[in-house]
């Protein structure tokens, strides 16, 4: 996967911040924080589960598949473009 070595600080810096997430979540659970406040630090955990992934696809989208800044077929384009935008949305 070449685009990844191309984004590689800013994809570890989500995957480290993921890592602080974690962190935090288990650090709640050892407190015995209450269950509303364990359950935003997971949500905020998927959330950023989500946006790593959607880069992620992305990028596989457009370097693998079909880039639709480049691509001349009008209609592959389109189709690529409308994907990646319904993967964020879906995983917004």
């Amino acid at each position: 996967m070449a685009h990844t070595i191309k984004n590689k600080s800013k994809l570890l810096a989500r995957v480290r911040r993921l890592k602080g997430q974690t962190e935090a979540v288990e650090r709640a659970l050892e407190e015995e924080r209450d269950c509303a406040d364990v359950l935003m630090l997971v949500a905020s955990m998927r959330g950023a589960i989500n946006g790593l992934t959607v880069e992620l696809m992305e990028d596989h989208i457009r370097h693998h598949v079909v880039n639709p800044d480049s691509e001349q077929d009008e209609t592959r384009a389109k189709g690529a473009a409308e994907l990646i935008e319904v993967l964020r949305t879906y995983l917004k």
